[in-house]
């Protein structure tokens, strides 16, 4: 299934993906798609804050991996795959020594490790319609029908 969302500033992203957060279970994974500061650290930003975690969230271009934990709440860890040019390369970056079944996985650049994700990933496109407002694809399962509201 897929939705469709537009957000006119930061804010609204953030609000957007709040909603999705506290609706993402252990083993989620999220493959995100767009271009270079279409929004989707903001976005993880969101996640994170509806799934209860208190940590500030940042761009993990130069770690590959960040990790944010929350007293009894899942864990998301958000990578960059930027700089990682096939599934292969993946041995390198420690990917698959974390625990998706026990947590969430957001990742960037994932059209660079398509063949890694499991066969419900959770595609998420933000495309930049101007400076400030995005529209945001959400290719998944039902839950996320009504997270625009």
């Amino acid at each position: 299934m897929q939705y469709e969302f537009i957000t006119h500033t930061p804010e609204e992203t953030i609000a957007l993906a709040k909603r999705i957060g506290a609706q993402l279970r252990a083993g989620d994974c999220i493959a995100y798609y767009g271009d270079l500061g279409a929004g989707k650290t903001t976005f993880t930003r969101g996640l994170a804050q509806g799934m209860g975690l208190p940590d500030e969230v940042s761009s993990p271009t130069f770690a590959i991996v960040n990790e944010y934990h929350g007293q009894g709440a899942l864990s998301l860890y958000h990578f960059d795959m930027y700089r990682i040019q096939s599934s292969d390369e993946l041995e390198t970056t420690g990917f698959y020594d974390y625990p998706m079944e026990e947590s969430v996985f957001a990742v960037e650049w994932s059209e660079n490790i398509e063949e890694a994700f499991p066969k419900d990933v959770i595609r998420i496109r933000i495309d930049r319609v101007d400076d400030d407002t995005r529209k945001i694809t959400i290719e998944g399962d039902e839950r996320f029908a009504d997270s625009g509201n």
